[in-house]
């Protein structure tokens, strides 16, 4: 095997077992040659850069392509493929019903919203509804990959206009030939429907009229956007061209286009894995006019956007020092099986003021000679002492090589408010919350690679939960939840927080952060499956939505005693999946009726959970659901070709349309 080693795959532990491993398979990726372990080492162990410390703005464009230039040789070019796009995120409660103008009276006393994270922050989604009308975008998107690219979608649908109030009226008022998710403010209803965002006017619901398009330019895609206060904070990424990446150009409206000039995008200090720009944008829906924005480099597959009443956040993932992370290993562990050379060659390259990159290189001649004044034999038993002690090492240090980078942007002027970081990895957006000036993060650190299982223990996962105050500064940590396992689900409830770790059990994680200089876990519960969903049924009744085996499983959590939760009843569902899974959206709770809806392949279901026992009141089977929405006393299921309107007095059907 050839100890020769391109240091474009330079990972510490990579170059370790490669010393350490007689023989391997060679897997082939583009025109680089790299061992089939690669694959099956944890993420923490790749390359990068020093701890985060600030943000700063672009200089020039020779600037911009000299940052991407020195994060292309610190990470691998297979690094896209860790982890999925994420969803702009936000903080619990549920959205204002939306503000139209009709007389008093004309309003039912009871109106649905869509469900999400933060009160007062409406999120996009397929459904919406003032009380009198509901708007239903349905129809297909079709997304093409090109060389691991998305593909804008192709939108094939409609948006329904449906008069639903009063039920015994039921009909389709009119249709928009555009489909996508929606955003109802006051009478202009948005519709972001591919690479084109649509204001309607349906003021006239029976004759939407539409006012303004706002047309995204090649190589730009929606993230999502929230709606607060009357503004939409439309959030947009722009794939970066290499060989020109400023200035950029996001979008356009009525012909006159964005421009954002290279010393208006900011970048972290630190090198992290940039293939886009991110955009966040503040616009009027009545006009579509652009109000503020601002830019920021970051990577497709690990960036994460949160929003609360008092900021935007942008998360960003990156490797920590591994080349110091390792220097300190043959210090502290290997000082009697390796020369004093190495170990003093490695701690002078640790403190060089030269890239990540030359820091690879050189550390690889540094590996390179050692290996070679190495015997067959001493070279064997090598192997096997740096493997047992890489692992006990690893341990207890593995919160140095994966951190996320943590930059608060300001609602009011769109400036930097403060930077911070974090260890590990985050799940999606209810994996932060902020509540009473602190943020909370729960993250994920070590765990398999691409889905393999780690090596010889090293990468074995744990979960943290971090408080941070207003300038992002760590004040608490609870670490070590679920060791060997990863989140599955996270739920910031006020002074409480909820996880769900997964690998074989579902434990189910109760921590007190009543107070944020020491948060602490309070009791955990085992049981099979897990819980992809958390949803707060009242303050110490959480219900989680996930799987068991094959089927949906739902569970209904007592935290009344945090310190000894209990699974109070659960349900097994004949459903393979549910939308729930994949969108929290399509979760509806009904707190005057006691029930709650879940869509599934095969039907819509409405539980009820009087006194707290999970019951099925009521199946309806002759509708793909999708989604559902009360006004009154009435439930309207929404299908992909129909609407379907139930009683919640007795549960007797009322109407039903189809289209």
């Amino acid at each position: 095997m050839s100890k020769k080693i391109n240091s474009k795959f330079a990972i510490i532990l990579l170059i370790v077992l490669t010393v350490i491993i007689g023989s391997c398979i060679v897997y082939k990726y583009n025109r680089f040659s790299i061992p089939l372990f690669l694959r099956i080492i944890p993420s923490p162990v790749l390359p990068s850069a020093p701890t985060v410390k600030d943000i700063e703005k672009f200089s020039s464009e020779d600037d911009f392509k000299s940052y991407l230039q020195e994060a292309e040789l610190a990470y691998t070019e297979t690094f896209g493929m860790m982890g999925a796009v994420r969803e702009i995120s936000m903080v619990e409660g549920t959205t204002p019903v939306p503000t139209v103008s009709i007389e008093k009276g004309e309003v039912p006393e009871r109106i649905s919203e869509t469900n999400v994270q933060v009160l007062g922050i409406d999120e996009p989604d397929i459904v919406k509804t003032d009380g009198k009308e509901i708007y239903f975008s349905s129809g297909k998107s079709y997304y093409w990959r090109q060389l691991w690219e998305v593909i804008p979608p192709k939108i094939i649908g409609q948006t329904q206009v449906i008069k639903a109030f009063p039920p015994t009226e039921l009909s389709v008022e009119a249709k928009i030939d555009k489909k996508g998710d929606l955003l109802l403010d006051k009478n202009v209803l948005v519709i972001f429907s591919g690479n084109i965002i649509y204001g309607y006017d349906v003021s006239n619901p029976e004759s939407p009229e539409k006012k303004w398009e706002m047309e995204l330019e090649d190589k730009n895609y929606v993230l999502s956007a929230r709606l607060y206060k009357d503004k939409i904070y439309l959030i947009i990424k722009t794939n970066i061209n290499t060989y020109r990446p400023c200035p950029i150009k996001p979008l356009s409206v009525g012909g006159d286009s964005l421009t954002i000039k290279c010393t208006e995008i900011y970048h972290p200090v630190v090198s992290i894995p940039a293939d886009v720009t991110y955009t966040a944008i503040v616009f009027d829906p009545s006009s579509g006019k652009v109000e503020k924005n601002i830019s920021f480099v970051g990577s497709s597959s690990q960036s994460i956007l949160y929003m609360s009443e008092n900021g935007i956040y942008v998360t960003y993932f990156y490797f920590g020092d591994s080349i110091k992370f390792f220097s300190d290993f043959l210090k502290e562990k290997c000082q009697d099986i390796v020369p004093d050379w190495v170990i003093e060659k490695m701690e002078k390259l640790t403190e060089y003021d030269i890239s990540d990159s030359a820091k690879l290189v050189e550390f690889e001649v540094i590996m390179q000679k050692y290996i070679s004044s190495l015997s067959k034999d001493e070279e064997l038993r090598i192997q096997n002492e740096f493997t047992n002690r890489m692992t006990d090492y690893y341990k207890d240090h593995k919160r140095d090589l994966e951190k996320t980078g943590i930059i608060k942007i300001g609602l009011d002027n769109f400036n930097v408010l403060a930077t911070g970081n974090v260890s590990g990895r985050l799940l999606n957006q209810f994996s932060l919350d902020e509540y009473k000036d602190h943020l909370r993060i729960a993250t994920t650190i070590g765990g398999s690679f691409w889905g393999m299982r780690p090596i010889g223990g090293i990468g074995e996962s744990a979960n943290d939960v971090y408080v941070l105050d207003k300038d992002l500064k760590i004040t608490g940590l609870v670490k070590d939840l679920g060791l060997t396992e990863k989140i599955y689900s996270v739920r910031f409830i006020e002074d409480k927080g909820y996880l769900v770790t997964f690998r074989q059990i579902d434990p189910f994680f109760v921590i007190d952060l009543s107070n944020p200089q020491k948060p602490e876990l309070k009791g955990q519960l085992k049981i099979p499956g897990y819980s992809s969903y958390l949803h707060p049924l009242t303050k110490d009744k959480i219900l989680g939505i996930g799987k068991e085996g094959s089927k949906v499983k739902i569970s209904l959590f007592n935290v009344e005693d945090p310190e000894n939760p209990t699974e109070l009843d659960k349900y097994s569902l004949d459903e393979y999946w549910s939308d729930i899974l994949n969108t929290h959206h399509a979760f509806l709770l009904d707190k005057k009726h006691g029930i709650f809806f879940l869509p599934g392949n095969k039907g819509g279901y409405i539980f009820s959970y009087e006194n707290y026992r999970l019951k099925l009141v009521k199946a309806v089977s002759d509708v793909r659901a999708r989604r559902a929405v009360y006004i009154n006393d009435y439930l309207y299921i929404i299908g992909d070709d129909k609407v379907i309107v139930l009683n919640e007095i007795n549960w007797e059907k009322v109407n039903k349309i189809e289209f």
